[in-house]
């Protein structure tokens, strides 16, 4: 993974430059409003317990959030800098005339998970089945699975399948009930699923191969606005060695996800272990140039299936998308 290696190498070379910046002045703040139970928070806990933000001369202040409309509402008002969220919002809002930038975070996208019992071995045998799938009809994940069962079986996943739309906690207490015999649910719903003896049918990378996308695509990053990034270059570039680094540790340290135990709420060691390797395999081993490369490719099949419902008027990629630095370099 020499894209995160380099950027860590780069983060310790300027760490003890931050470190005397810092020491004579107050700390940048930087606001991150998450949803109170996310997994994001795994990320910043690390970044503040091993002071990796205070090596940057940044203090986290954490703006806990109830829902992820909660957070665009925040930072559209003002109340936080940085939230998490995808580049195919930033890109629909910046169409739009708004300002904000996406700095990839992770790549953990969930995928079909299918009860042992359903008589399912492959996507083919989801015909006529109900299949859960978490996020609504505009979810990237879903559309992405129409255009995928196109592709591979000629038909629109919307009439080949019956979906069901519903919240993720309660799509996995049906799959385990065995009232669904499916679900398309968010990654860390997913690992619980498989830890509990649910099959995995078919992953994101799996359905993106399928449409003809062979390179690794984070979908979910840091957003904030491109003037106040401007504006605060110090804080958003420490910021995001910090978060970096925070991965690095977690990649690496069993020891790091001991600590992080009472956050992730895992019922037992199976649940555990299938959250960590998860997150591990999400965090992006690309750059962000080469993210924006892919993510051009995959907005022409969203814009496809989703329409203007779901990227806004534009017709690619909103230029600016990925924040590429200080100054637009």
């Amino acid at each position: 993974m020499p894209a995160l290696i380099g950027r860590l190498l780069g983060y310790l070379l300027l760490t003890s430059v931050a470190i005397s910046g810092a020491s004579g002045a107050d700390p940048a703040i930087v606001r991150v409003g998450i949803l109170q139970f996310g997994t994001v928070s795994w990320e910043l806990d690390v970044m503040q317990r091993h002071g990796l933000t205070a090596r940057e001369g940044i203090e986290l202040r954490i703006v806990p959030l109830a829902l992820k409309d909660a957070a665009n509402v925040a930072i559209q008002g003002g109340e936080v800098d940085v939230i998490a969220n995808d580049w195919i919002w930033v890109s629909r809002m910046r169409s739009d005339g708004s300002d904000y930038a996406f700095a990839p975070y992770s790549q953990a996208v969930g995928g079909i998970s299918v009860r042992p019992d359903a008589g399912v071995a492959q996507f083919a045998d989801l015909k006529g089945k109900r299949l859960g799938v978490a996020g609504g009809a505009l979810d990237k994940s879903w559309l992405l699975l129409r255009a995928y069962a196109r592709r591979t079986v000629g038909e629109d996943a919307a009439t080949f399948l019956r979906p069901q739309f519903a919240a993720p906690p309660l799509l996995n207490e049906l799959v385990m009930r065995g009232e669904l015999p499916a679900a398309m649910n968010f990654w860390h719903y997913t690992a619980r699923l498989s830890a509990a003896g649910m099959k995995e049918l078919i992953t994101m990378p799996q359905i993106l191969a399928g449409l003809g996308i062979e390179d690794e695509l984070p979908l979910v990053g840091w957003v904030f606005r491109e003037r106040w990034a401007n504006d605060n270059v110090a804080a958003i570039e420490g910021f995001l060695r910090a978060s970096d680094a925070a991965k690095a540790l977690m990649l690496e340290s069993d020891a790091v996800w001991e600590e992080l135990r009472p956050l992730m709420r895992a019922e037992n060691e199976e649940t555990f272990v299938a959250l960590r390797d998860g997150f591990r395999a999400g965090i992006p081993r690309t750059t962000a140039a080469e993210a924006e490369g892919v993510a051009t490719r995959v907005f022409d099949i969203l814009a496809a299936e989703g329409g203007e419902a779901l990227v806004g008027k534009a017709r690619a990629l909103a230029p600016g998308t990925f924040w590429r630095g200080g100054g637009g370099e």
